[in-house]
């Protein structure tokens, strides 16, 4: 039985590759600096929380010193500058030199799709600084490239469907941007694959994989999708581009995480699709699954079906 760290396990992402390495038969350990945070996934026999600042190099070392293999999937959406600098390029370069330290090679680094180093948004190009980063060690690297991320509990369509219930209509930035939504328990078979000693895991050694749906969807379509299944579908306004950046520039100086930064303004004027260039999840086995089918098992208020879902998820185990 093997041994990996998931950094950034309590999160969305985490919590559902947690399960998927759980019936893999992982042991995993998942760092947190609040073990609170990590209550989704504490049931799970062979997960180990511990309370840790995986920033700090010292704890990082001692995480590392047991494990066959690590998941990146920190990451923030929001921040200065300086602070994508820190999470998304000095952690990778403080994980890379743990993994080399005690002679942990196997990583799956989670990125995003859009990233490049003259991409139009903070965001972007630090994902691309730190991807970089990792490819300069010595390390067996896969490199995960999804497109947004949907799923019960994503902060997306269930963000668009409680907004769509208070307002009669809803303005919004960037609605002609382009996704290619991938369901989250794709995205977590996507890891467990890649950790997998045979078949498609051994062959995405060294690969950066596009992880996205089979679809391509405006914005506008995906929010009105959101209201559709979930409290009640609101006519969506397209905001021209200047009064987009002045509404994005307003919502960061809310109290707690804005629904829209400048940043995420800026990601948007760039397609989130997958370029084609790259293998896929079809490389891993997997097929993707359509956001048309899985939306409405868990969007708007006490649909059955999420628990459906839920239920027929844990069976799977």
């Amino acid at each position: 039985m093997k041994n990996v760290l998931v950094l950034g396990g309590t999160g969305f992402v985490g919590r559902h590759t947690c399960e998927k390495l759980h019936r893999d038969g992982w042991n995993i350990t998942v760092p947190t600096r609040r073990a609170a945070n990590a209550a989704r996934v504490q049931h799970l026999p062979r997960v180990t929380v511990l309370e840790a600042d995986v920033h700090d190099t010292g704890q990082l070392l001692r995480l590392m010193a047991p494990q066959d293999a690590v998941v990146n999937l920190v990451a923030i959406l929001h921040g200065s500058e300086a602070d994508f600098e820190r999470v998304h390029v000095e952690l990778p370069l403080g994980i890379e030199e743990a993994c080399l330290a005690d002679g942990v090679r196997r990583l799956v680094h989670v990125s995003a799709l859009g990233v490049a180093p003259d991409a139009p948004s903070h965001y972007q190009r630090s994902k691309a600084r730190g991807e970089e980063v990792l490819r300069g060690a010595n390390l067996d690297l896969t490199v995960l490239r999804p497109s947004v991320i949907f799923g019960a509990g994503d902060r997306f369509l269930n963000l668009f469907a409680r907004l769509q219930a208070l307002a009669p209509v809803l303005p919004l930035a960037g609605a002609d941007a382009r996704f290619q939504p991938v369901w989250v328990e794709d995205v977590a078979a996507a890891i467990a694959a890649c950790l997998r000693d045979d078949g498609p895991g051994r062959r995405s050694h060294g690969q950066t994989i596009e992880c996205a749906g089979p679809e391509v969807l405006g914005l506008r379509e995906l929010v009105q999708l959101a209201g559709r299944h979930g409290s009640r579908e609101r006519p969506v306004i397209g905001l021209p581009r200047a009064v987009g950046h002045w509404q994005a520039a307003f919502m960061e100086l809310l109290p707690g995480e804005p629904l829209m930064s400048r940043d995420n303004l800026a990601a948007m004027s760039v397609p989130n699709v997958a370029s084609g260039a790259l293998p896929g999840l079809d490389s891993l086995g997997i097929t993707p699954a359509s956001v048309h089918a899985i939306a409405p098992t868990y969007l708007g208020p006490r649909n059955g079906r999420s628990q459906l879902l839920h239920w027929r998820q844990q069976a799977g185990r």
